[in-house]
């Protein structure tokens, strides 16, 4: 019996020194990898992988018709990409509450087209979630806010963690598409922007760096700052502080990234390379 016993023992030993060496062994690589991908990162300004999923998830057939008739940077990506948009796209959709306000009902077209817009933003990034939101409101249209006291079309509070939309001014966005005003685009930048500065996973890390080495080289080549300013082709509620200026520069490079990089192709490079932005002809 103390003979079994005895073996008893060492076999549970023997069990949880292996578990201990196989978590070490896990923890010593992982931290590896990081290290290098943080080397390779450093060096290329983009992540080792974007895509990565075990299982795709798929939109319904009357979701996936909203985004192919509504939604036409989703038609400019390839099969593969459409697919991975989409995996995001439920994914996005699961993860964030929707609230109507003012009696505005919240229906599929909504939900797909607001996510859309997000996962859009955040398709060169690994982690697409955009954590710092938990929920989105949606207005029928322009709502007093009683931050400070006016009506908004949109607005992003980091410390509740809400996005605010006017449907009637999100949609105007999506109708005109070449004029560089899109308010969901614009929303969704201030969340991503302050996203980037409070975690550190490799895309906000990549997404913050980049905008700093931007706003570096402005400050070092007074001559673009001021070409900047007088072309007219950024809005002047651009100049309002980084915020405002990083969320247009959105707005300009999504809606015309053509006229964007024939004028300023530096910006317009380090705008790609925030967003890791490497299809559907950016």
């Amino acid at each position: 019996m103390v003979l079994v016993l005895f073996d008893s023992d060492v076999l549970v030993s023997k069990i949880i020194l292996a578990g201990c060496i196989a978590v070490l062994f896990y923890l010593i690589l992982h931290y590896a990898l990081k290290m290098l991908e943080m080397g390779y990162v450093l060096k290329y300004m983009k992540p080792w992988y974007t895509h990565f999923y075990l299982r795709s998830k798929k939109l319904s057939k009357q979701q996936r018709h909203v985004l192919q008739q509504d939604f036409p940077f989703f038609n400019k990506l390839d099969k593969k990409y459409r697919g991975y948009f989409e995996h995001r796209l439920v994914s996005f959709m699961s993860d964030k509450d929707f609230l109507g306000r003012e009696g505005f009902q919240v229906n599929d077209e909504v939900k797909v087209l607001i996510s859309a817009t997000a996962v859009m933003l955040t398709f060169g990034f690994r982690d697409y979630y955009i954590g710092i939101i938990s929920k989105i409101m949606i207005y029928p249209k322009a709502f007093y806010s009683n931050t400070n006291k006016t009506f908004h079309k949109g607005e992003f509070n980091p410390r509740l963690g809400v996005l605010v939309l006017s449907w009637e001014d999100f949609k105007l966005g999506l109708d005109i598409s070449n004029d560089n005003l899109n308010l969901g685009i614009h929303e969704f930048t201030h969340a991503i922007h302050i996203n980037s500065i409070k975690e550190r996973d490799i895309s906000s890390t990549i997404f913050s760096d980049s905008f700093k080495e931007l706003k570096e080289l402005l400050q070092h080549r007074p001559e673009l700052r001021e070409t900047l300013l007088s072309s007219g082709y950024f809005r002047n509620y651009a100049f309002t502080n980084q915020f405002e200026f990083l969320a247009v520069l959105m707005e300009t490079f999504i809606e015309t990234p053509k006229e964007f990089q024939a004028n300023f192709p530096e910006v317009y490079a380090k705008v790609r390379q925030m967003l890791n932005f490497k299809f559907a002809n950016y």
